[in-house]
Parts: C-alpha cells; sequence; structure tokens
C-alpha cells in the first residue's frame, strides 16, 4: 500500500510529509503513527533501539502515558531523494504538573511506497515555566495559523 507523497522528495513534499507526520504524532493514537512505517522499521528513539510496528505501538503507548498534553511541531531541516531530516519541539508536562519541552532531530528514510523504513531520534528535554509554554492548541492537530518552529523563535 502506497502512502503518499512517495519520494523521490521535493521541499514541497517533504514539508508534506513532516506535516503529515506532525499531524500523526499530534493524535497520540499510537495505533495510527505506526502506520506510517514499514512493518520492519527500526528505530533509534534516544537510547532505545528497536524495530517493527508492534514495538513502535508499545513505545509510543509509553511514551503518551507519561508525556502528558503532549503538542509536537516539526520543520524539515534537509532532504534527499528518499531521505527527510527534521528538526522538532514538543511541549508535556509529567503526572506532577512539571513542564517540559522537548527539541530534537530525526532522520528518516523511506521505502518506494512512502513508508518510514528507519528512524534515529535525538531528543533534549528542558524544565520550562507553564507560563513559558509557546504551543497553545486545543488537544490534537495544530491548526493551520500557530507558528511553526522558526516563528517561535526556536
Amino acid at each position: 500500500m502506497d502512502r503518499p507523497p512517495l519520494p523521490p522528495f521535493n521541499a514541497e513534499t517533504a514539508a508534506q510529509k513532516a506535516r503529515m507526520a506532525e499531524n500523526a504524532w499530534n493524535s497520540r493514537d499510537p495505533a495510527r503513527v505506526a502506520l506510517a512505517y514499514t512493518s520492519d522499521s527500526t528505530w533509534r528513539n534516544r537510547a532505545e533501539f528497536f524495530a517493527g510496528r508492534p514495538a513502535i505501538e508499545a513505545f509510543l503507548t509509553r511514551k503518551w502515558q507519561r508525556e502528558l498534553d503532549y503538542r509536537l511541531i516539526k520543520e524539515v531541516w534537509a532532504f534527499t531523494a528518499n531521505r527527510i531530516a527534521v528538526r522538532f519541539a514538543y511541549e508535556w508536562h509529567d503526572d506532577s504538573g512539571n513542564w517540559y519541552r522537548s527539541h530534537g532531530n530525526e532522520q528518516w528514510e523511506f521505502d518506494g511506497h512512502g513508508l518510514m523504513s528507519r528512524r534515529e531520534a535525538s531528543i533534549n528535554d528542558i524544565c520550562i515555566a507553564e507560563v513559558g509554554r509557546k504551543f497553545h492548541w486545543p488537544l490534537g492537530r495544530r491548526p493551520d495559523d500557530h507558528p511553526g518552529l522558526t516563528a517561535l523563535g526556536l
């Protein structure tokens, strides 16, 4: 099954792919997110290494159980034929009400059907005051009129 846009990517299709990924992750639905990856997709997320959709779903389920009120913005950094690099930031709080902004970079590699076969993510967290939050929209998809990372100075 194809998952457009398909490689080779150009500036427009790379940005479209990044926004589609952002929208899926903002749904916080592990099963929905996992469908964008090959059945044997390999991941590095921080210091965790795993492969396959079941492992992706399990990872995301754990993630969103501890990262509450998660809101994410992704922005394309670079692209080639079947690869896209993005930078991202997301805001969340823990079960004690402490807010964080997590900054990172991802490297993505896609198969010919537009499914991500490899994802490598480097992420750093900083504690922020609730008044320092920049991502203000109802949970779910970021509205089109909400600023992106560059406009927010991130």
